[in-house]
């Protein structure tokens, strides 16, 4: 049986796999779904502003420490694909499949704001303008959307080569949202790369939400 740990895009927390979560374990499996650093309800201003990419990063490979688990699927849904591909690259071996589900897949020296478009750098400027170091979340949504750490948005990734050796890696472009998706350009590099293995799925962003049966089966392998 696999251990899934999922990793929530930007604003978001746990809660956003909520409907996905029991899908994969009544098939049998192990899932974590994360909160990271700065998204906590009881999160105060400090740790909100001094959290960054590598902050969640560690809070991956802490989860992987205190639950042992040395063969991880680690998911990241948008901006969570940042921390997925920083923690694979410091795991030691302890990542067996990355699922960027439409989510960043950087390269070495590249950030959350350097690889969306000028559309979202310049909704992350204006969100934080009220603070500073905490973009509040896009007008509608969710209502349990927290504002997220902005130095998470701006750090450039360090990566060393070994998130290439994890052995499954996959990307899952999601085309309902084809006329703001900031993916299009990632999903055309990915599909050339034979190392990846690209998925498409015909809804909006928040595949989780819109078809979490669908999400669940392509984790799944169905």
């Amino acid at each position: 049986m696999a251990t899934f740990v999922l990793v929530p895009g930007g604003w978001h927390g746990s809660w956003s796999f909520e409907a996905v979560v029991p899908l994969l374990e009544r098939a049998g499996h192990t899932v974590h779904a994360l909160t990271l650093t700065g998204l906590r309800p009881d999160d105060d201003n400090a740790t909100v502003a001094t959290a960054n990419l590598d902050t969640h990063a560690h809070d991956v490979l802490r989860l992987l420490d205190r639950a042992h688990i040395t063969s991880a699927t680690l998911v990241g849904h948008s901006y969570g694909g940042m921390v997925i591909a920083a923690a694979a690259d410091r795991a030691d071996g302890r990542v067996s499949r990355l699922v960027h589900l439409d989510a960043y897949v950087p390269r070495d020296g590249e950030s959350c704001w350097s690889s969306t478009t000028e559309r979202y750098r310049q909704a992350f400027a204006a969100g934080a303008a009220g603070t500073g170091y905490a973009v509040r979340p896009p007008d509608g949504g969710d209502p349990r959307r927290r504002p997220h750490p902005l130095a998470s948005f701006l750090q450039t990734i360090r990566l060393t080569g070994a998130v290439d050796r994890v052995p499954r890696r996959e990307f899952v472009y999601c085309s309902g949202w084809a006329d703001r998706t900031p993916f299009a350009e990632l999903r055309t590099r990915l599909h050339a790369d034979p190392e990846w293995q690209v998925h498409d799925l015909p809804t909006r962003h928040d595949a989780m939400h819109e078809a979490p049966e669908a999400v669940a089966a392509l984790l799944l392998g169905e």
